[in-house]
């Protein structure tokens, strides 16, 4: 069936069991909700700051329901946009569903077009934020990395997560830090559609974890919202159609920039929104990990898609999935072997034939680089080269790489100047280039 309008419906948020419900809908006949329990301990916060937080939360969010069935027309129910935050919204949703439009054989060009209700919006400047720093918590070395640098020099610091609660526990124990918990509940009722034909696939998720992180800041008075996003996310997956397909769109830098944009045009100040390890390559941040935190967090951290499924409950690493394979590549110059084939229960990941193909796709060899959060090419086949030193028969595989192409080398970045300086100077005392 096709519906002719999605309709961005209702927005509401209980205090007493702090849950935010989002209502969407398409043409007034098949309706969705989803909803997100903050499980934490509010501040004093400013109720139009917080309003229009949840306002921003529930346009991004709508993308996991509108790309269903992709109506030409979007309506606004309750919520104000102006053209600023409007074009904002349309861009996130045009490119994040790039993946989206390869994989279902659609047209990446295809406009989504957000209505504009209001004049321009203005933005709120009375001070309300405090200094500190919200780490978001994957469950990856990314994270970790950003926890163990930021520790130490700053005092206010935090970290927060969305979902799979039991999988992310001890790590968080682990970690040590105050945590605030937030649990999404997306609508089930899309999957019967889903079997039904409805559209189905990749949405730009991290867009929707920034508009959480709006809200947390808001409910907690933190000022920065810190990701882990690297330089890698930047690189395009694919070309489809004439048009750069990015898995990692909404971990890109183009979207960082494009978010504290809008941040600063709806908040002013008191929100920023940045990733702090944007400037390093992937290998770079393997070696980070194993010096600054792989013995911490060896037993409890995990980056395989696979454990973070709605079945599963628990961390583990699959061994099967190119990301299991390109992380057990970054990791292979840095840690020891038994301690990195333990995390894979004795598997080296880098010698199973099995694998090959995916080896072959991470480095650019033979067809497009996998739909997944890896790295560039570039600083995949830097870690393999090294590889190749502990393993000759990885001589097998051949590529090109520059001879001036160095993994240690800093790349641009949007986090603020002072802070920047900061986790140099603790990598610089850290030894960590040596």
């Amino acid at each position: 069936m096709k519906y002719q309008r999605f309709i961005f419906q209702n927005y509401e948020f209980n205090v007493d069991s702090k849950t935010l419900r989002l209502y969407y809908s398409f043409d007034g006949m098949l309706d969705f909700c989803e909803s997100y329990h903050f499980d934490f301990d509010f501040t004093t916060y400013d109720e139009i700051a917080f309003d229009r937080a949840c306002q921003l939360l529930f346009f991004i969010a709508g993308v996991s329901y509108y790309k269903a069935y992709l109506s030409e027309d979007i309506y606004l129910e309750v919520g104000q946009l102006d053209q600023e935050t409007a074009n904002f919204l349309s861009k996130t949703y045009e490119r994040g569903l790039g993946e989206f439009f390869y994989v279902n054989h659609l047209d990446p060009n295809t406009p989504i077009k957000f209505p504009c209700n209001q004049e321009k919006l203005s933005p709120i400047s009375n001070r309300w934020s405090k200094p500190g720093q919200l780490i978001s918590i994957g469950g990856g070395k990314d994270s970790l990395v950003s926890v163990e640098l930021l520790r130490q020099h700053r005092q206010d610091i935090a970290t927060w997560s969305v979902g799979h609660r039991p999988q992310l526990e001890p790590l968080v124990k682990q970690v040590g830090l105050p945590h605030l918990w937030v649990e999404r509940t997306w609508d089930r009722y899309l999957l019967e559609h889903n079997a039904k034909g409805a559209y189905n696939g990749h949405v730009p998720i991290s867009a929707i974890f920034a508009g959480v992180g709006t809200v947390v800041s808001v409910l907690s008075g933190y000022q920065d919202i810190v990701m882990s996003n690297e330089g890698s996310a930047n690189e395009p997956t694919l070309r489809y159609q004439g048009v750069e397909i990015n898995h990692q769109y909404s971990k890109s830098l183009e979207f960082e920039v494009d978010y504290q944009n809008i941040l600063y045009h709806l908040f002013g100040d008191n929100i920023r929104y940045y990733s702090l390890l944007r400037p390093f390559s992937e290998v770079y941040i393997a070696k980070l990990f194993s010096q600054i935190g792989f013995d911490k967090y060896k037993d409890t951290f995990s980056s395989c898609n696979q454990a973070y499924t709605h079945e599963s409950n628990h961390m583990f690493w699959c061994g099967e999935c190119p990301k299991c394979s390109f992380i057990f590549l970054a990791l292979t110059p840095f840690v020891d072997r038994a301690a990195l084939e333990f995390l894979w229960h004795g598997k080296n990941l880098l010698l199973d034939p099995n694998l090959e193909v995916i080896y072959r796709q991470l480095l650019g060899i033979e067809g497009d680089k996998p739909l997944d959060c890896v790295g560039e090419i570039k600083e995949t086949r830097a870690a393999m080269r090294l590889a190749q030193s502990i393993y000759p028969e990885l001589s097998r595989y051949q590529f090109e790489l520059p001879d001036s192409y160095d993994f240690k080398t800093l790349g641009e970045h949007r986090m603020p100047d002072d802070l920047f300086r900061q986790i140099t100077q603790t990598i610089a005392t850290l030894k960590i280039n040596e």
